[in-house]
């Protein structure tokens, strides 16, 4: 996994998980993928060492992965958009409607 693909997988990750996490894991994972600070950024700012801020990122990610392994809603997520959009390639109106309904339950 390139670094590209990890960011936009840890990012839909927490999209999905962020709520479960701890209060300094959303702060630290927040700071370094959204604000795009740096480890030793995030360590000043928290009065904390470089390597405590490192240690939180990865559990974070351990984190992530073992809620996606146990409850999976990333990946029932992309399922069910694979799912619409092979549908909607049938051009039918009924199915177009109803997939624009489903996707407006989520």
């Amino acid at each position: 996994m390139d670094i590209l693909e990890k960011k936009t997988f840890y990012n839909n990750l927490f999209d999905y998980y962020s709520m479960l996490l701890t209060d300094k894991q959303r702060m630290y994972f927040q700071a370094y993928y959204f604000d795009d600070l740096s480890l030793q950024e995030i360590a000043s700012i928290h009065n904390v060492s470089r390597s405590a801020v490192h240690e939180q990122i990865q559990k974070t990610y351990v984190s992530l992965e073992h809620y996606e392994e146990k409850l999976g809603l990333l990946d029932k997520d992309n399922k069910r958009n694979e799912l619409y959009e092979e549908y909607l390639d049938r051009n039918n109106p009924e199915i177009m409607e109803l997939i624009e309904k489903l996707k407006n339950l989520e």
